[in-house]
């Protein structure tokens, strides 16, 4: 199931616990954060812990959106101070809120130096990397409200005043989005300025910052095969910035991120930097920096060592690439790639099926299993949340348009009156099919644009409402 106008989870994916019930680690995910207290320091990078898929990790075990690889790294965690949990749950937020911001402790202390770094080159330098890069790195959490869940990734800090580079696949989702400076312990809300779907590049900034250390930008058009790398990121969503050392071992190369959760959703990334330094989940917008310190890449993706041969392979965006999308969208230029600011929400959860009948959708959806209890027949009121959508009994007897099979409490949806079971067939007249073609129809308009929504009902009803677009979650 796909929220219309924001993030997206799948007909087909497991159902998701709820986010704060106890749960085993496993890809994707993390035990949930210990609120009240800071976590403990993270153990060396493991062999094998992870699979294929997103460097981001998620309190539920749903992939953020990109690939990811993990293998070994025989680093340990350096000196750094634990991070302030979010002060955000999620559950039944409207649009993207800010979070208050949470000034925490320090809760430093010397967890130890860059140990291992046997052939990469780096030797006793790696430290003196990490140490003048990591004060510009910030640990992200996210609330991803419509899907009960919490996600966690890295940024660095391009602005003394909190301009911060991150993947899209971080911030994809989030109805709440908070920042924390491992320097200083202090936690900032942040709003998204805009993103990169494509590309996987999204720029946030964190509200009321000020004074912030920066990451040292070098440029990657100057990187070579065989060049030492420190990659550093927030490796297995455990609130500390964690270093593995490594060499450049490919240059422009092009991969398919998937996401193990939804197994037809894939992504193309070109270009990328290759590196047998084992980029980890939780490790996503994190920085890849060279010998001298600087920044060559954002940690992005990766393969699995343990279903390779055995090496790790991470991939990065090369900064170059990334920061010329972060100038376009600070200066505020749209275009086919680059959404500014929030996009439009209506409020609804539809199939992402590639057949345009409701009734196909329907089959989809069910067979998928549903993300809630089932049974309810289509006749449910509104929901909160991904994990309250049951079965679709009953469909609108048309033949073709977009299925509704949940409709978010408080929404502009909601307040139009759709209900579960409903099939949306046009927008401002023009005709809509499926969940792509609604889409793109709707990205057409700006938030707080008003827009007349066509559907009908399970009678055969046709309605025609007069429907305001609000701001909704990043894609």
């Amino acid at each position: 199931m796909q929220e219309y106008g924001g993030y997206g989870t799948y007909g087909g994916d497991p159902q998701p616990p709820r986010y704060g019930d106890p749960q085993p680690p496993e890809y994707g995910g993390y035990p949930p954060p210990q609120y009240g207290g800071y976590p403990p320091p993270p153990p060396p990078r493991q062999p094998g812990m992870w699979r294929y898929l997103v460097v981001a990790v998620t309190a539920a075990a749903l992939g953020a959106g990109s690939v990811l690889a993990v293998g070994h790294s025989s680093s340990t965690p350096l000196a750094s101070p634990g991070a302030a949990p979010s002060n955000s749950a999620p559950g039944g937020q409207l649009v993207p809120g800010i979070p208050n911001g949470n000034n925490g402790g320090n809760n430093g202390g010397n967890n130890g130096g860059i140990s291992g770094n046997g052939g990469t080159g780096l030797g006793n330098s790696a430290q003196a990397v990490y140490n003048k890069v990591s004060p510009g790195l910030v640990i992200i959490n996210t609330s991803l409200n419509y899907n009960a869940e919490a996600a966690a990734g890295t940024g660095m800090v391009l602005t003394s005043d909190g301009l911060v580079l991150t993947n899209n696949h971080v911030i994809a989702g989030a109805t709440s989005i908070s920042a924390t400076v491992l320097a200083t312990g202090k936690t900032y809300p942040a709003k998204v300025l805009g993103y990169d779907v494509t590309g996987d590049i999204a720029a946030i900034q964190l509200q009321g910052a000020g004074g912030l250390r920066t990451i040292p930008l070098g440029d990657s058009s100057a990187v070579k095969v065989g060049d030492s790398v420190l990659a550093m990121g927030n490796a297995q969503g455990q609130s500390q910035i964690i270093p593995a050392t490594g060499t450049v071992t490919g240059l422009n190369q092009t991969i398919t991120a998937r996401d193990q959760n939804n197994p037809t959703g894939k992504e193309t990334l070109h270009n990328t930097i290759e590196t047998d330094a084992a980029i980890v989940a939780g490790d996503s917008g994190g920085a890849l920096a060279n010998a001298a310190g600087q920044v060559i890449g954002m940690n992005t993706a990766g393969n699995d060592a343990a279903l390779g041969d055995g090496q790790p392979t991470g991939f990065a965006i090369p900064i170059n690439t990334a920061m010329t999308i972060v100038h376009q969208i600070t200066a505020g230029q749209a275009s086919s790639a680059v959404t500014i600011g929030y996009p439009t929400f209506v409020g609804i959860f539809d199939v992402p099926s590639s057949s345009s009948d409701p009734r196909q959708q329907a089959s989809t959806n069910n067979q998928g299993g549903s993300f809630g209890s089932g049974g309810f027949g289509g006749q449910q009121g509104c929901i909160h949340s991904a994990d309250e959508i049951g079965t679709i009994a009953n469909v609108a007897p048309v033949s073709s348009g977009t299925l509704v099979v949940g409709v978010i409490c408080g929404s502009p949806a909601a307040t139009a009156g759709l209900a579960a079971g409903d099939v949306i067939t046009a927008v401002n007249g023009q005709q809509a099919g499926g969940s792509s073609q609604l889409q793109s129809l709707l990205s057409k308009y700006q938030v707080g644009d008003t827009v007349h929504l066509t559907w009908a009902d399970l009678n055969g009803r046709s309605h025609t409402s007069a429907v305001r677009l609000v701001a909704g979650p990043p894609r």
